[in-house]
């Protein structure tokens, strides 16, 4: 009688332990799922965030008399855009800047650059872009004559 007893309580099948752990696999996708679609959009929320710095940082350029004086001409070159532009390329954006339409105009000091505009693609798709520009204005599309269409 003791013999009988021990074997009913010995343990799970080899069946049972499967759909177990088989059961254990679909909750940790669905998780795995959910999680990564909030990592992808908190890195949007970074890209747009690293934007805003670029806005905020390219307006105090412009109005410092020492270095833009009035003028956007050598902010591709400073720490305020570099540094921002690369926290939005690591993070998965691409960025794209122009002043009065043209790249080139924001770093060649002989022309003026009054306009400044920059986009990015979102890190949840390439064909997602943001964008922002010097007169305030946000946007969906790349950037223009240097604004935001």
């Amino acid at each position: 009688m003791q013999n009988k007893k021990n074997k009913l309580l010995t343990g799970f099948t080899i069946i049972e332990l499967i759909v177990v752990i088989a059961i254990i696999a679909v909750l940790a996708t669905i998780v795995l799922v959910n999680v990564t679609q909030y990592i992808n959009k908190a890195k949007d929320s970074a890209i747009k965030a690293n934007l805003d710095t670029i806005r905020t940082n390219a307006a105090a350029y412009m109005a410092d008399t020492s270095l833009g004086n009035g003028h956007f001409n050598g902010f591709l070159a400073t720490a305020g855009y570099i540094n921002a532009q690369t926290a939005i390329n690591t993070g998965g954006g691409a960025v794209t800047a122009t002043c009065n339409g043209t790249s080139a105009m924001c770093a060649d000091t002989s022309t003026d650059g009054t306009k400044f505009c920059v986009s990015s693609t979102m890190a949840t798709s390439a064909t997602t872009i943001s964008c922002i520009d010097s007169d305030g204005k946000t946007g969906t599309l790349t950037c223009a004559a240097g604004v935001c269409p």
